[in-house]
């Protein structure tokens, strides 16, 4: 072939070539991100809104259900899901893979800025924020500690100097800090002095306010200068507040803050604590953003590492609590340690085979060039470095191999028999080609569908075949043109058909001779054994659609999962509260827990944090895999070692490198969603449907949003009472935010930060909804109704003035001197007189009622989130099964709809997927081979080596315990190429000889399988014991590279021993059949040629 002998005649410049592609792959190297799984990040966007002091439906209510209105209409969205607690809701947006998340986030922006008018004004904490959803994990977590400086000052630190420098982390998308709040100085009132003086909260609000203006005050110009005007209008700590006159009673007995209330320098939210290690400490927590790299990331955090501690007092400590790249670093060099010792025992086995140095390097050589040239185009397609890439590079050398001696075991037949070493490789290269060029092309056509498979999975098929593609594309271009080339320069062969060297060592050459021995031998029962079963093709021939139906009955049973979990060597621990749980018992339940974690062997430290009542969470570090027991077993010893308590929960699971449940799953890896149109059906299901999960058995750390019932003291308002003191729902709803909603009164602007004054009820009035009763109404505090205010303007009267026109012209002129001062509150600044206080009792009646902890929706539907681990032994068909019956037995209602998210939810999708990918890919194969063979015959007999493919896969992964996963998939399409590669070997020897030699069709094929006996058996060995490694590994990421290497190895296994003798059998069937179709095509001709000939008309 021209193009083959244009590299075989110049040395010289595919010697260069081949030096530029391994130079090329060099330099792309360093330049790949390296991760645990292929980036498999949705293009997901968050939408977060705060109101303090709010309840879970009044946040559904009129903050959640406006959002999502305005949200759904965005081009693009496949899913809305929205979470809502007290105080905050949290709204996830998934777009469609295609959608430019930058784009999306432009069009949620504009959403929320349309959607300002239909939110409740002046209650929440600030505009509703959006940003790009990261993934479920964090990168890093820092710790701040000291034993000198408050929580208040560590916070300082923690945003001023700390978070800033995380931030311009390239990769960083947010961090989050835990542990405490913005400092503040706290106004912690006293009811009692409040009613014995007369004043509402809502003047102690304008007051503190008042003193806190911080406004613009302009400047006087003097003799040509300019100077600006300046006053010390900020308090900025408590003791500034502590004199502030809030009151006068009698014309001249001042009033002070002091005197009702107790202030005290501290945050403005108490119910937040984290620790590292049992130490109090301050968390900051960098979560990664889309499409990012975690490695990156934290290389860049050590980066600034040093400036950071140099920036910090010395009294502070700087604690490293979880790494996430740690395991990703491990994971990979395990990775490149498989790839190296699967790369030796493949030129292992060439070296038996050949047994010469030369016979064996020039095999060898195509190796790092093929690889080399791989990184070059992973990098074109910005591909990672990850565990499936390294798998997929891996597995490539096998086939690199066999392309080589391929071509090398065809060259040097040709200088047996007699041909000059250059001759030989122009001649036999030019022969061999069409064959590699088809089973190339064959390869290529396995993989081409599978790039069109949508979904997350999709996107991790799709870069593990991207790779495969490239590798055999640059393995037939090598095999063509280095190979040769290499050949005609180096090799030498001897005249008994054994590749030759000049001084062969005596040892060696005794245990050559050994292995001559035994393949000889092994050839000729090969050839006894073929022999019989060419003269019983019916019996052979009934092995195919046994294997057939073996096959599918075994993925049919065979336990099913999407992605292994990976061991990361981090744990995730969360602590759930009973309703009436307060903070302190839950944080004492925390410091319980951690101290037990401490105290296991295989823990390396303990991060943990709490922001409310209801729940706290930890990350557990673990040591190296090498130096402790397995993930399982150490959950299982934690689990024993936490005794249960009372009114807490503690659930145990660990991180994994695939989100099964989807990016929001808490105590459990996998997340099952119940939606309904209706809340009534689906909150009365959901507990009755988690005591049947529980008490299966089956599954563990299971919870469920809508399972929890808090109680709420519902204050009803009398509306008769109420219109008799003048009081209005409005002065109800001030009372009690004021007392209760930890309310921010005003905001002190410092230089580099800003501080909050926050008022509220005292501790001791805030632990018992009972003290209710110490609330005491003000009917001065209300906000005038329209038509008394408009009357009130317009009329100046000196007369007797009504108690409604009175509480009106308080009301005005209160809020006309807040506005000035900035604050929204509608009591004086200075109380005067002492004002009208009503009792809360007297106007209202409270009722505790049921009242969800969290209200869930999804798509505009009521939903319900049952998150859980699979028990050992149950697979993820069991838990559906599992679910399913539950929900059939509670007679759910037919409104009730369920469906798994995250990567668990596409496994079905993902097997009904790659069902119809592997028929397209089989087509793809058909019309390929039919094309390079010009019949439509013989791609039916390579194909029929599909089948014995797929069952030494399954056999092999149910002897090993491993379930039916993606992972599984990628090997059975790889062992579909190799056991094809096969036949296409035998298939098209035998029609060469057919042609050439004009043998009948038997001694052809017999001819054929006997002279490609030793190739087929060396290059099935080279991938068999390629895959070794993959599965004696035990180090990162080997949960990932062990089924890859059962079902490879397996099936080689199988397939081999049935392809030996089936591809013969229907070989000679199908060259029967093609006789036949041509015997009636020559007879149907004959007839129609003499119906149509002059004689017979």
């Amino acid at each position: 072939m021209v193009f083959c002998r244009l590299f075989i005649d110049r040395p010289v410049a595919t010697t260069l070539l081949a030096i530029a592609i391994f130079l090329g792959g060099c330099v792309a190297l360093p330049f790949l991100p390296v991760s645990t799984m292929p980036d498999i990040t949705a293009t997901s966007i968050m939408v977060i809104a705060n109101q303090p002091g709010a309840d879970p439906q009044q946040m559904a209510t009129s903050v959640a259900t406006p959002l999502e209105r305005r949200l759904s209409a965005i081009a693009d969205v496949q899913t809305i899901e929205s979470d809502t607690q007290s105080g905050q809701t949290s709204i996830v947006m998934e777009f469609s893979p295609s959608r430019n998340i930058d784009g999306a986030l432009r069009d949620v922006q504009a959403a929320l800025r349309a959607a300002r008018g239909d939110l409740p004004r002046g209650t929440l904490d600030s505009d509703p924020e959006a940003f790009k959803m990261e993934g479920g994990n964090p990168a890093y977590i820092l710790h701040l500690t000291s034993k000198y400086v408050t929580r208040s000052q560590l916070y300082d630190i923690a945003t001023i100097r700390v978070r800033p420098l995380l931030a311009e982390v390239p990769g960083v998308a947010r961090v989050e800090i835990f542990g405490t709040s913005t400092p503040a100085v706290r106004v912690e009132l006293n009811p009692y002095p409040l009613y014995r003086w007369g004043i509402n909260p809502e003047d102690i609000r304008s007051a503190l306010a008042s003193a806190n203006a911080y406004t613009p005050k302009g400047f006087i110009t003097y003799n040509h200068q300019r100077i600006e005007l300046r006053t010390n209008d900020q308090a900025i700590n408590s003791r500034q507040y502590r004199d502030l006159i809030v009151g006068y009673r009698n014309n001249f007995n001042p009033i002070y803050l002091r005197e009702i209330a107790t202030l005290v320098d501290d945050v403005q939210d108490v119910y937040q604590t984290s620790s590292f290690n049992s130490l109090p400490a301050i968390t900051l927590m960098v979560m990664p953003q889309p499409h990012s790299n975690t490695v990156d990331i934290v290389n860049g955090i050590h980066a600034h590492l040093s400036t950071l501690r140099n920036m910090l007092p010395r009294n502070v400590d700087v604690h490293e609590g979880v790494d996430l790249s740690r395991s990703i670093r491990a994971s990979l060099i395990d990775a490149k340690i498989t790839l190296i010792t699967s790369i030796l025992l493949i030129v292992l086995v060439v070296a038996l085979f050949f047994r010469r140095f030369v016979s064996t390097f020039i095999p060898a050589i195509t190796v790092p060039v093929a690889l080399s040239g791989t990184l070059v185009i992973m990098k074109a397609f910005h591909f990672s470095l990850d565990t499936l890439s390294l798998m997929a590079l891996t597995i490539a050398v096998g086939f690199v191999v066999d392309d080589a001696i391929v071509v090398l075991e065809n060259i040097a037949r040709h200088m047996e028999e007699g041909l000059p070493r250059h001759e030989a490789s122009i001649h036999g290269t030019s022969e061999i080609v069409f064959t590699v060029i088809s089973i190339s092309l064959s390869l290529i056509a396995v993989f081409l569908p599978i790039l069109f498979i949508p979904g997350t999975l999709g996107s991790i098929l799709y870069e593990f075949s991207m790779t495969m593609i490239a590798a055999i594309a640059l393995s037939m271009v090598l095999s063509l043109t280095l190979t040769p080339m290499l050949c005609a320069q180096f090799l030498e062969v001897s005249s008994h058909n054994k590749t030759s060297e000049p001084h062969p060592i005596k040892w060696y050459d005794y245990l050559a001779q050994k292995l001559e021995s035994f393949l000889n031998a092994l050839t000729t029962l090969y050839g006894h054994t073929i022999s019989w079963s060419l003269r019983h093709p019916i019996l052979v021939g009934l092995t195919l659609p046994g294997s057939f139906i073996v096959l599918i009955f075994g993925i049919i049973v065979m336990p099913k999962s999407a992605i292994p979990d990976m061991d990361l060597a981090i744990l995730r621990a969360t602590i759930s509260g009973e309703p009436s749980l307060s903070f302190h018992a839950l944080h004492r339940r925390m410091q319980e827990v951690e101290s037990i974690v401490q105290r296991d062997p295989a823990v390396e430290s303990v991060s943990s944090f709490s922001d409310d009542s209801r729940s706290s969470e930890s990350f557990i570090t673990l040591k190296d895999k090498n130096h402790r027991d397995s993930i399982p077993v150490v959950l299982e010893r934690l689990r024993k070692a936490i005794l249960p308590t009372a009114g807490t929960d503690v659930f145990l699971t660990s991180l994994t490198g695939s989100s099964q449940g989807g990016s929001k799953a808490a105590t459990g890896n996998y997340r099952y969603v119940l939606r309904s149109d209706e809340s009534g059906p689906l909150y009365h299901v959901v507990p009755s449907l988690m005591a049947m999960l529980r008490k299966s058995g089956k599954l563990t750390n299971i919870t469920s949003d809508a399972e929890n019932q808090a109680f709420s003291a519902n204050v009803n308002v009398q509306r008769d009472l109420e219109a008799r003191y003048g009081i209005t729902p409005q002065l109800v709803q001030n009372a009690l935010y004021d007392s209760y909603g930890q309310t921010i009164v005003s905001t002190i602007h410092l230089p580099l930060t800003d501080h909050r004054v926050v008022m509220v009820l005292g501790e001791q009035f805030r632990e018992n909804p009972r003290l209710l009763h110490h609330v005491w109404i003000s009917t001065s505090a209300g906000t005038a109704a329209g038509g008394i205010a408009s009357n009130l303007i317009r009329v100046r009267g000196e007369g007797h003035i009504s108690v409604q026109n009175s509480i009106a012209t308080q009301s005005i002129t209160n809020a006309l001197a807040n506005k000035i001062s900035g604050t929204s509150s509608n009591g004086a600044a200075v109380s005067s007189s002492r004002e009208t206080m009503i009792p809360l009792d007297n106007v209202t009646k409270t009722v505790y009622t049921p009242l969800p902890l969290k209200i869930s929706h999804q798509n505009g539907s009521y939903s319900s989130i049952i998150t859980f681990d699979l028990s050992p032994g149950t697979t993820y068909d069991d838990a559906v099964a599992l679910i399913t019956q539950g929900l059939v037995a509670q007679h759910a209602s037919d409104q009730i709809r369920g469906n798994f998210t995250g990567t668990a939810g596409e496994t079905n999708s993902l097997m009904v997927n790659s069902l119809i990918a592997f028929g397209a890919a089989v087509a793809v194969m058909y019309i390929t081979l039919g094309i390079l063979y010009e019949s439509l015959i013989h791609p039916i007999t390579i194909l029929s080596t599909l089948p014995s493919a797929g069952i030494g896969a399954v056999l092999g992964l149910w002897v090993a315990g491993d379930s039916f996963s993606l992972i599984a998939i990628i090997g059975i399409i790889l062992l579909t190429g190799i056991v094809k590669k096969n036949a296409i070997l035998v298939i098209d020897f035998a029609l060469q000889a057919e042609r050439q030699q004009k043998l009948s069709p038997r001694d052809a094929i017999y001819q054929a399988s006997i002279i490609r006996f030793r190739p087929i058996l060396m290059t099935t060995l080279a991938a068999a014991l390629g895959a070794i490694p993959l599965i004696i590994g035990n180090g990162y990421g080997c949960e990932l590279r062990h089924p890859l290497g059962v079902s490879i190895l397996g099936g080689m296994i199988i397939s081999q021993l049935l392809t030996f003798y089936t591809t013969p059998v229907i070989y000679l069937a199908m060259e029967r059949l093609k006789q036949r179709s041509s015997h009636y095509s020559r007879y149907f001709l004959q007839r129609l040629r003499r119906r149509n000939s002059p004689s017979h008309t």
